[in-house]
């Protein structure tokens, strides 16, 4: 590990029920369609990239890395198990695994993107949230999910044939990834909000301090060519998992929806309870507000060029959102529930969409 960090996180109980390739391959069985398909078809393009026995047999092991990994989050938090998260399951994976890495490419052109980078990307598409469970503990920046995650993707390159000799660029690469995906939304010290320019020190993906970081845990590391270039595949990390913000409206309004049901289920609320109305509205409005034009910010040139644009065209639509949402609940006064909000919410994004 690059950033050693003070303790560990040993296998859980869907890790030992899918120790390996075999057991993930029964267990999803043909519900592994979508994901069979992504795979096929990045296959097909990036054997064009350097088509000789290496990279084919590096893209083989990316491939069964991100299927053990798709298999085990599935059944973590996913459409198999019976903790299932609104946004951080296998659904995660195929969006940033398809078409975000898909416009990626896209955008850098057939030259842009190595293989051994392309294999590093599709490596934390499924693996940066593999874990949503631990307790609340940052060290360093990094949070306790990325920290656990960093460790169960790397034993997942064990058993899917990577070497952390051979392949140590990737190891690096893909700790640094996740650990850069932290992504900080707590206000400032005495109930203040982030500013344009705290955002340098506070707030926001980890990715765009890591270099912090590892000047406090490393302090030789620009000295080392993989960590220079693992720190730079990190902010392309970031840019594809918060790239959300340049989907289609409709899309990244769904998001938004996913994940408040997601945060009201962790904190314990039910959405058809009052005591869920506040929370929710407060999510749906200031607080996508406060992420979209606050927190957010792409890290990369080539996270820029593709999503950039995708995300100015959403910002006005966002503004009306949140400004009709709040109109909409005031012709009713307080709301009764979350799930009245959400109502009310899908009702407005209705009304500027369809």
């Amino acid at each position: 590990m690059i950033l050693e960090f003070p303790r560990t996180y040993p296998a859980d109980e869907a890790e030992r029920r899918l120790p390996d390739l075999a057991t993930a391959h029964a267990l999803l069985d043909e519900r592994a369609a979508p994901l069979e398909a992504l795979l096929a078809r990045r296959r097909v393009q990036w054997r064009a990239l350097t088509p000789d026995a290496e990279a084919l047999a590096l893209l083989a092991r990316t491939e069964d890395a991100v299927r053990l990994a798709y298999a085990r989050l599935a059944l973590r938090h996913g459409s198999l198990g019976t903790d299932f998260h609104a946004y951080h399951n296998e659904g995660h994976i195929l969006e940033i695994c398809a078409g975000r890495i898909d416009r990626l490419c896209d955008t850098l052109g057939a030259d842009g993107l190595s293989l051994r980078d392309g294999c590093a990307l599709m490596l934390f598409g499924a693996g940066h949230d593999l874990r949503q469970r631990e307790a609340p503990q940052l060290v360093g920046g990094v949070g306790a999910n990325e920290r656990a995650s960093i460790e169960e993707t790397q034993r997942i390159l064990d058993a899917c044939g990577f070497s952390r000799e051979r392949d140590a660029d990737l190891y690096t690469a893909t700790e640094l990834m996740i650990a850069g995906s932290t992504f900080d939304a707590r206000p400032l010290p005495g109930g203040h909000l982030y500013n344009a320019a705290d955002l340098v020190q506070n707030g926001g993906a980890l990715a765009a301090r890591l270099d912090q970081t590892l000047d406090a845990r490393r302090p030789d590391w620009r000295a080392d060519a993989d960590l220079l270039h693992a720190r730079q595949l990190a902010l392309v990390a970031a840019d594809l998992d918060t790239a959300n913000v340049a989907e289609p409206f409709r899309k990244f309004a769904t998001t938004a929806e996913n994940l408040c049901r997601e945060r009201e289920m962790l904190s314990g609320r039910s959405l058809s309870a009052g005591e869920s109305a506040l929370p929710v509205l407060g999510f749906l409005t200031d607080g996508q507000d406060r992420f979209f034009f606050e927190l957010h910010r792409f890290q990369s040139e080539p996270g820029r060029a593709a999503f950039e644009s995708g995300k100015q065209a959403n910002a006005s639509k966002l503004k009306a959102l949140c400004m009709g949402l709040r109109a909409r609940i005031a012709v009713h006064g307080r709301p009764e529930s979350g799930d009245q909000v959400i109502a009310a919410y899908r009702e407005t994004l209705a009304d500027l969409v369809d």
